[in-house]
């Protein structure tokens, strides 16, 4: 057993800026699934938007989010995001973090996909996530305790709180964590589809670990596509939107421009629209690429894309990479305050694998690394200046088992999740699916006496993940942002505002619409 102020599930830039706030006045414990670095927040390439340039203003940022969620946003928390984020960011460049400047040395704004003006701050070009995750490991790392390759199997609840969690670990090792906070700070689904940006240790852990404890999730239904990963018969990596930014377009295989006439931003429009139209064109027989042309200096301005196009060898000097979408982003989650706070008293969930309300229907291009810094701030802070319980520990009892019954493989999943609940959705093929999955699920003890093969316990939780997202979809008659149903192709308005609640308690799975 091991005893710990806060445990913290997860290791990217969320799960650092809530310790960052944490580590000099309690003991934290993180657990990552594996390598502390092996997270999403490393591969995020576009930037962090932020209304800090001379020409810009926080409501004008506020104003693009909540276009681009679609109706669907909650606005104060939207609020929160922009106007703390741009005291963020302007705090860690006070502290040491550097961003991309222009030759006369002031910072450099990129622009990217439904913001009207250039905001976007970049760090080693297109390795932004990359250099903001190692700033606060950096500050970090000397104060906290990390394990690595363990995975939580579940969280521990006693008479509705969380006391902690339990661990798996190399070797089968089962470790118990006694903690008076915990938080989930787990990243997204990506892997949970056969194209994803996204590491492959991204399997929903986080939803299934919080569904399982009784909290509340909303807004699964909303996944995000980004329209340009790079192809090679399959998705190989993420090709950032600040290319599109910098002035690359789409075309065909006949060099024809896509995205002419299908939304005032053309190939800036958002991602929901971008990869619509791509998907459809995909459908058609027709290879999509992005002419890089008139890209100035693409090499020096994206070198861990030039890396990822060389290790597939695609030939730069031609200026077309082949492209497709791919799971991107998860703008749903567990459903949480403006402090991070579940509805499970003890634990909190910060990053994408929370739902703060506010990316809405579809996240705004490079708000994901401004939601982790400010949100894990604030969770943070808030578990900080609360009062220290002293929480009686509780003993834990399990037994373990290996592999519970025949159960699909992780590409099977993958596969199904990709066509049926992809980026066009149809009841048919929904209902499906939700039959499907829930025919697997059927008779496997999932509380926290049980324990899995590791192998096992993340096929469980890919398919509780993905049935609550298929659920989800099926139960929102309409389309709106990044879901999308054929068979309700319009947005109605009767659904606007309205959330999709999943909650399992010991007696019932719930699925409330509010």
């Amino acid at each position: 057993m091991l005893e710990t102020d806060v445990l913290i599930i997860g290791s990217g830039l969320a799960a650092f800026s809530a310790a960052y706030e944490l580590c000099r006045h309690n003991r934290v414990v993180m657990v990552t699934k594996g390598k502390i670095d092996r997270n999403n927040s490393v591969l995020a390439q576009g930037g962090v938007a932020a209304a800090i340039g001379s020409s810009d203003h926080w409501s004008e940022h506020l104003y693009d989010t909540l276009v681009a969620g679609n109706k669907h946003c909650n606005e104060q928390a939207v609020r929160t995001l922009v106007e703390e984020g741009a005291a963020v960011v302007n705090e860690l460049i006070h502290k040491g973090m550097k961003f991309d400047k222009n030759p006369d040395g002031t910072l450099h704004f990129g622009k990217e996909g439904a913001h009207r003006m250039n905001r976007i701050l970049h760090a080693g070009g297109d390795a932004t996530g990359q250099a903001l995750f190692a700033f606060l490991k950096k500050e970090v790392l000397p104060y906290i305790t990390v394990i690595e390759n363990e995975m939580i199997q579940h969280l521990v609840t006693v008479d509705g709180t969380c006391r902690g969690a339990i661990g798996q670990g190399e070797n089968n090792k089962i470790t118990i964590y006694h903690a008076r906070q915990t938080v989930i700070a787990t990243g997204g689904i990506g892997a949970l589809y056969k194209h994803t940006s996204n590491q492959p240790l991204a399997t929903g852990d986080g939803l299934a670990l919080a569904y399982r404890a009784g909290a509340k999730l909303a807004d699964l239904e909303f996944v995000q596509f980004h329209p340009t990963l790079l192809y090679q018969k399959e998705a190989k990596g993420l090709v950032s939107e600040a290319v599109r930014g910098e002035g690359g377009v789409l075309v065909n295989e006949w060099n024809e421009r896509i995205m002419e006439g299908v939304h005032p931003f053309k190939d800036l429009a958002p991602r929901d629209v971008v990869a619509r139209t791509i998907f459809n064109e995909m459908k058609k027989g027709r290879s999509i690429f992005l002419d890089i042309e008139k890209v100035a200096h693409f090499q020096r301005k994206f070198p861990t894309i030039t890396a990822l196009c060389r290790k597939y060898k695609i030939q730069l000097d031609k200026k077309r990479i082949p492209v497709t979408p791919g799971a991107h982003f998860l703008m749903g989650g567990i459903e949480v305050d403006g402090y991070g706070q579940t509805s499970v008293e003890g634990l909190y969930a910060v990053g994408e694998v929370s739902s703060t309300g506010v990316h809405g229907a579809n996240r705004l291009a490079s708000n994901s690394l401004l939601e982790c810094l400010v949100f894990g701030k604030r969770t943070g802070r808030h578990i900080l200046h609360k009062a220290r319980t002293v929480s009686r520990y509780v003993p834990v009892h399990y037994v373990y088992k290996g592999m519970p019954k025949i159960l699909p493989a992780t590409r099977q999943i993958q596969h199904k999740m990709m066509d049926c609940v992809g980026i066009i959705r149809h009841e048919n093929e929904l209902a499906t699916i939700v039959h499907e999955f829930t025919n697997y699920l059927d008779g496997i003890p999932l509380d926290q006496e049980v324990i899995y093969s590791r192998e096992a316990a993340t096929i469980c939780n890919m398919l509780t993940a993905g049935l609550l997202i298929a659920e989800s979809s099926l139960a929102r008659k309409e389309s709106r942002g990044g879901h999308y149903r054929s068979d309700f192709p319009h947005e109605n308005q009767e659904w606007e505002h309205k959330r999709i609640i999943k909650q399992s308690t010991a007696s019932t799975k719930q699925s409330l619409i509010l």
